[in-house]
């Protein structure tokens, strides 16, 4: 019986990181993809497009156009090389030779790719949950709180919750999660007019049969009926919260509110895709966070740091008001050194997520 257990729990971890490689291969590949793409279309040198890191495992040359397609043996990250990248080259078709303007359309390539990928993924997930979109008008409420006055009342619509606009049930849940507090002020439109409502609190403590105590929410919202412009808005919103979602989380952690101890990396995301895949709901929760690792790769790399897409596009702004670029090879040793700094940070981050695993 132990034996059997083991080898499922080993099946699981093995399928775990199948999904892992498969989804963050795709991803890659999408995000290269549109570097590839855009340095193809303003007629750029590329030496290789590659998937992963590491040593070669396959490696094909194009008789065309000269440009190595290789899979390599890290499944982690990838890149487009292309000529006058981080060196001086006189060629016409380098990539140091062309307009600020032109460069700048190929770095960020690589992260609209990643964006629109988790846009569509989101969109494929509001279909798949037609049947349970809400808006933000109130159908209902605890018993407790329908006898606490100048609160909400059913058939409020909820506009905004401590001065953040919330426009579908996702971002209100969102909103509530991050800044609810034990007294919040909220916005409603209630018979036509606006009316704003201080001190409402949306959970309450309660107790179970054993006498243990939980969080309940106070009021519930009310379900839309599925249709094309309830598509794209809870599409559109629902991807905008999430990029919201993600750049809080990176300005939280800048200012010290979460720490390296709340941040997951390659084995904490495979942990959780294997959760995700297991979770029986129809590949609700798969397509989810595959959505929020699109969005996430997309924001991530435009930040200004080097070795990162957001670092390129930093180094061209400085081009151009300084109206000469820096040296190629000092830009080159300054995105190695970021590149080791984000390595080691990996590392660090996967052995704390290993630990946590036993």
């Amino acid at each position: 019986m132990g034996e059997d257990q083991n080898q499922r729990n080993c099946g699981g971890i093995i399928l775990s990181i199948v999904i892992a490689i498969l989804i963050f291969g795709f991803l890659i590949l999408i995000h290269e993809f549109g570097h590839y793409i855009m340095a193809r279309t303003f007629k750029v040198g590329i030496k290789e497009f590659a998937i992963g890191m590491g040593p070669k495992l396959i490696s094909k040359t194009s008789k065309k156009t000269g440009i190595a397609y290789s899979l390599r043996a890290i499944p982690i990250g990838g890149f487009v090389s292309m000529d006058g990248e981080d060196e001086e080259n006189e060629s016409e078709n380098s990539l140091n030779k062309k307009p600020i303007w032109q460069r700048f359309f190929i770095m960020v390539a690589g992260s609209v790719m990643n964006l629109l990928c988790g846009f569509i993924l989101v969109g494929i997930l509001v279909g798949m949950m037609a049947n349970s979109l809400g808006n933000t008008t109130v159908s209902k409420l605890s018993e407790n709180y329908e006898a606490v006055e100048g609160g909400l009342q059913v058939g409020d619509k909820i506009i905004s919750i401590n001065g953040e606009n919330v426009h579908t049930a996702y971002d209100l849940s969102y909103t509530m999660f991050r800044d609810g507090k034990k007294s919040n002020t909220v916005v409603v439109e209630r018979n036509g007019k606006k009316i704003t409502l201080k001190g409402v609190e949306f959970y309450e403590t309660l107790k179970d049969e054993e006498g243990k105590e939980y969080q309940s929410l106070t009021f519930y919202v009310e379900k839309e009926k599925f249709g094309v412009g309830v598509f794209f808005k809870h599409t559109f919103n629902r991807s905008f919260t999430t990029v919201e979602m993600i750049w809080e989380s990176v300005i939280d952690l800048v200012s010290g509110k979460y720490g390296l101890d709340q941040m997951s990396g390659p084995v904490g995301i495979t942990s959780e895709i294997g959760k995700a895949a297991k979770s029986g709901d129809g590949g609700v929760s798969l397509i989810n966070l595959t959505a929020v690792i699109a969005l996430n790769l997309g924001v991530m790399n435009l930040l200004p740091l080097p070795a990162l897409d957001g670092g390129r596009i930093l180094f061209l702004i400085i081009e151009a008001i300084r109206r000469k670029p820096l040296k190629r090879e000092v830009e080159g040793y300054i995105h190695f050194a970021g590149m080791i700094l984000l390595l080691l940070l990996m590392v660090i981050i996967s052995c704390k997520d290993i630990i946590k695993l036993f």
